[in-house]
């Protein structure tokens, strides 16, 4: 019996190895093509965003700040959300100016799962509809495993960079299938580099990937994403505000560069 069966699984092994390599080989590149054939449509057929509503979390600076203020020349409606209503209120009072006709502000922290769920609840109210939503919020993490003295205290980077982009998306599905809207989800090129003394910030950034791949497909055609994996950009993060053993931490001296 067990020398039948070791005959049968060597069998199939020799069988459907190579059928799954030659319908690979087959498949493979139109499926490339496709995906050149849609860039290039996509790249030239530039969505009109005008009169629609976009929500940007962690819009207070850098990179959300700026992805807030190309969505305000371009016409929409936009939410931004932060911890920091100050710089929120500065963010808001720019958008209105390069064009944006309706932007609303929104103090929330997104590795609150119920803050989370409002802020969703609050865009929808306040305008009816959700077009884009931008997973921007994140903070990095500088320290080597071997100094760590209490693992606990990295947590927050996977509940700000990871569940931080999954709580909101979470709510956002609904409303997006009825416009068949986008979601923007911002990783970083250390998820395929992998920098020393990174380790932290690395992971929750490659689980982003892992996770919006996924949901790619299970969510096409009714909604699309993009996956950043940006390298060096000019940021607070670059500026020296990062997690270190465990702790918020700004640098001065890196905060002022410019």
């Amino acid at each position: 019996m067990a020398s039948n069966y070791y005959s049968f699984h060597t069998l199939a092994t020799l069988l459907i190895t190579p059928l799954v390599l030659g319908t690979l080989c087959v498949i493979f590149p139109f499926f490339c093509i496709f995906r050149i054939v849609l860039f290039l449509y996509r790249l030239v057929v530039n969505e009109n965003m005008k009169g629609k509503v976009v929500l940007i979390t962690g819009a207070s600076s850098g990179i959300g700040e700026e992805l807030a203020y190309e969505y305000a020349r371009r016409g929409s409606s936009i939410v931004i959300v932060a911890r920091r209503e100050e710089q929120l209120r500065k963010v808001a009072e720019k958008a209105r100016s390069l064009g944006s006709p309706d932007v609303l502000s929104i103090r929330a922290d997104v590795s609150n799962v119920d803050d989370c769920k409002r802020l969703v609840d609050q865009t929808v109210n306040h305008f009816g509809r959700l077009d884009h939503l931008v997973n921007n919020a994140g903070i990095s993490s500088v320290c080597s495993i071997n100094d760590v003295t209490d693992i606990t205290t990295f947590t927050s980077v996977m509940d700000i960079n990871f569940w931080g982009s999954v709580y909101p998306t979470y709510f956002a599905i609904p409303h997006l299938k009825k416009t068949r809207g986008k979601v923007f989800v911002n990783s970083s090129s250390v998820a395929i580099l992998y920098p020393p003394s990174l380790s932290f910030y690395t992971a929750s950034k490659a689980a982003l990937i892992g996770f919006y791949e996924t949901m790619r497909l299970e969510l096409a055609p009714e909604i699309s994403i993009t996956i950043a994996t940006l390298g060096f950009t000019d940021s607070e993060i670059i500026r020296g505000k990062h997690l270190k053993d465990g702790f918020l931490q700004v640098e001065s001296e890196l905060a002022n560069v410019r």
